[in-house]
């Protein structure tokens, strides 16, 4: 890796601002976390070179104040600006004004994430380079012609689910099994997405009944150069959100893989991609269908590390540092199975966040198994944020081994004084559909649910 120069400040909290702390060390590059009030005592404050508050907890005055960050890192004397994920991870306003302040985004060009930002455009992007895209409306539904909306969806066929255009994280996503309820769903998706969003505009796609959800890592220098690293499932999903995530993804033909690896490639330097991204895919019945593009390092990038043996933020750091791609598709061998458990400070059945002291933690160890934490005996959950708080990571030759080790791992975990989510991923885990893997996207719902049945 060439080395980009300077000092970078991270806009974020938590285990990825850590991580990418970690990384600047390891590319020589000083670093400076800018933190909220209740961040204060956190271990990416302490391991940085330098920190400073940019604001009171609440992340609207903090992490995703565009003003206090930009004034932080030009105090800070900082030349480039790494924003994580989450918060203002894929925000164009904000990394065009980064850009304009004269700081180096370490992401993709504004113009890419208004465009991947946007579901209607990355869709006629993607169709437009050859990926596989659901069959749909084909752009912002008419809602003063309910006509013309009932037979775009007749045209599809139903079940048809109802997407926001500015939608993200799962919200303004509505299911419609027939005609009846359609323009009603349609008005109501609506109004929830201008509310959260801004924007009302939603479209149309086939909903299908039992995918996976599957996602192909990829890296972009912007010069005309991309290359794979393989696949995640990320299937077990609850309220949309990824709660166990494995690399690569099981039970799928190398040819099949290999297509799709391709396409996306082509796709990226079609974009002319720079950095780190992530295409999603449904996966049913032998195909996929894109649904979103995520433009920055990916929670679950781990999986992908463990398996290739490459440094995802380093390299995202170089690339959007100006570097080209140094790496080429004939360098990246796939080796073994990684699983990763995200560990949420909340109760295990209800989601409940579950903030407060850890009075204990315990990291576990041995062969192949990483720990990203921020966690430290003593340290505060503060209430104001997503509620991860740690991801354990395990990988060996065969999947099976992986399995067992991230149930030795888990097991060995201690986290006291708060609650958090270990449980369920122990009795996942020990699921023989599991074992068995490739289950959809409905597999933890549908046995939550039936446990919540059983119980009562």
């Amino acid at each position: 890796m060439s080395t980009p120069p300077g000092k970078m400040a991270i806009a974020n909290r938590g285990e990825i601002a850590l991580r990418i702390v970690r990384a600047c060390k390891a590319l020589g590059i000083p670093s400076v976390v800018l933190y909220s009030q209740a961040d204060r005592d956190s271990l990416a404050v302490s391991l940085a070179d330098e920190s400073l508050c940019i604001g009171p907890a609440a992340a609207a005055d903090s992490y995703l104040n565009s003003d206090a960050i930009i004034s932080a890192a030009t105090i800070s004397g900082a030349q480039s600006i790494h924003p994580g994920y989450g918060f203002l991870a894929e925000n164009a306003i904000f990394a065009e004004r980064v850009e304009a302040a004269g700081f180096t985004f370490i992401g993709p060009s504004p113009s890419t994430l208004a465009l991947m930002a946007d579901k209607i455009s990355a869709l006629t992007t993607m169709t437009q380079a050859g990926v596989p895209t659901l069959p749909g409306s084909a752009g912002a539904l008419p809602l003063d012609q309910p006509d013309q909306c009932l037979a775009v969806a007749a045209g599809i066929g139903y079940p048809v689910i109802i997407k926001a255009a500015a939608g993200g994280g799962g919200r303004g996503m509505r299911v419609v099994d027939d005609a009846a309820k359609l323009i009603h769903s349609i008005h109501v998706t609506r109004a929830e997405a201008a509310a959260a969003f801004g924007d009302g505009r939603v479209y149309l796609e086939k909903y299908l009944t039992h995918p996976r959800h599957v996602e192909v890592q990829i890296l972009g220098d912007g010069q005309g150069s991309a290359i794979h690293l393989f696949s995640r499932d990320c299937s077990l999903q609850r309220r949309q959100q990824k709660v166990l995530e494995e690399a690569p993804a099981p039970d799928i033909a190398e040819a099949e893989s290999t297509t799709l690896y391709r396409v996306c490639v082509e796709a990226a330097i079609a974009m002319n991609y720079r950095g780190a991204g992530t295409f999603e895919f449904l996966y049913q019945d032998q195909q996929f269908y894109f649904i979103e593009m995520n433009t920055r390092i990916q929670v679950e990038h781990p999986v992908t590390e463990m398996i290739t043996g490459i440094d995802l933020v380093g390299e995202q750091i170089n690339l959007c540092s100006g570097a080209p791609l140094t790496l080429q598709q004939s360098d990246i061998k796939l080796r073994g199975h990684a699983l990763e458990c995200r560990i949420n400070a909340e109760d295990a059945i209800t989601m409940l966040p579950s903030p407060g002291t850890v009075t204990r933690f315990q990291a576990p160890g041995g062969p192949g198994v990483r720990v990203d934490s921020h966690l430290f005996s003593g340290c505060q959950v503060p209430p104001h944020y997503d509620s991860l708080i740690a991801k354990i990571i395990c990988w060996s030759d065969d999947r099976v081994i992986t399995l067992e080790r991230m149930v030795c791992a888990l097991e060995e975990t201690v986290i006291e004084g708060i609650d958090c989510n270990i449980a369920l991923h122990l009795s996942v885990l020990k699921d023989r559909e599991i074992r068995r893997g490739a289950v959809t996207i409905h597999y933890l719902e549908d046995r939550l649910k039936a446990v919540a049945e059983y119980s009562h």
